[in-house]
């Protein structure tokens, strides 16, 4: 079977395959006939193809047959099926990405050929923005070529790190749910905005602005959240009145064991 280097197939087009096809398309890092997204669902398969026009396929067999990369982006409870399903097709000359939460590298090759390189990610769901998070990691077969491609492929829905497969269930709990941490937050400021008597829609306005803003400043200027936290903080302010409660009520402890418990999950469902 020959490859195409340029042709990338997308095997399911939920939110994060979407956003990986939409990211690819809109970049112009590939030409929408250059890519081909399959689902088991038809109108989505339909809705996709009017938006970025891209070749569409009911079939996974056939949408990977000259494909270079094969991204896997269905539930991790339909990828067992999905891989024995084109197992036997996929050669060594493509690359597999899996982007299917806490399924092992392993899992994947033994029903795929001799020698396929297989890099596992973790994306979150700010990948739908193009501002996400990904953590990307090799199996047995993967070269640095290999993952140099999942990680050109990952860059254009936000930023993209590298780590040993037995850190992926840490990145997991970081950065795949992170956004769930974020957003409980967020929820509780608002309803905080609310008990001092602002309306949802400007204590919304004010936390999620709030929310972005602090992430610009931590990332693009590089500042450390302890001297971020410190520079906002006055003595006998506001500030160091609520730290002082949030410190009382273990906040900073639950956090903690809230990350350390979703690892904990995440190699669970991995079968460690």
């Amino acid at each position: 079977m020959s490859v195409d280097a340029r042709r990338i197939a997308v095997l399911g087009t939920g939110k994060i395959g979407e956003a990986l096809v939409k990211g690819l398309c809109t970049s112009g890092w590939r030409k929408p006939e250059e890519i081909v997204a399959t689902d088991i669902h038809p109108e989505r398969l339909q809705a996709i193809k009017e938006r970025c026009g891209v070749e569409t396929n009911g079939s996974n067999r056939e949408a990977i047959k000259d494909a270079a990369l094969i991204v896997i982006a269905v539930k991790p409870q339909d990828l067992p099926a999905l891989v024995q399903e084109i197992g036997d097709l996929v050669t060594s000359e493509q690359t597999v990405l899996s982007v299917a939460a806490a399924v092992k590298t392993a899992s994947i090759e033994k029903h795929l050929s001799a020698n396929v390189p297989v890099v596992r990610a973790m994306p979150n769901t700010p990948a739908t923005v193009q501002e996400g998070m990904a953590g990307i990691c090799a199996g047995a077969h993967a070269t640095e070529e290999h993952m140099a491609l999942a990680e050109e492929v990952l860059a254009h829905l936000g930023a993209v790190v590298r780590v040993h497969e037995d850190a992926m269930d840490a990145i997991t709990a970081m950065s795949g749910s992170g956004p769930a941490y974020f957003a409980f937050l967020a929820e509780a400021m608002i309803e905080a905005g609310l008990l001092l008597g602002l309306s949802r829609e400007i204590s919304t306005q004010l936390v999620v602005q709030t929310m972005f803003g602090t992430a610009k400043l931590l990332r693009d200027e590089h500042i450390h959240p302890v001297e971020l936290r410190e520079n906002v903080t006055s003595p006998g302010g506001t500030t160091i009145c609520a730290i002082r409660e949030l410190e009382r009520a273990g906040v900073r402890a639950a956090f903690l064991n809230a990350i350390q418990a979703a690892m904990e999950r995440s190699r669970e469902l991995g079968g460690d």
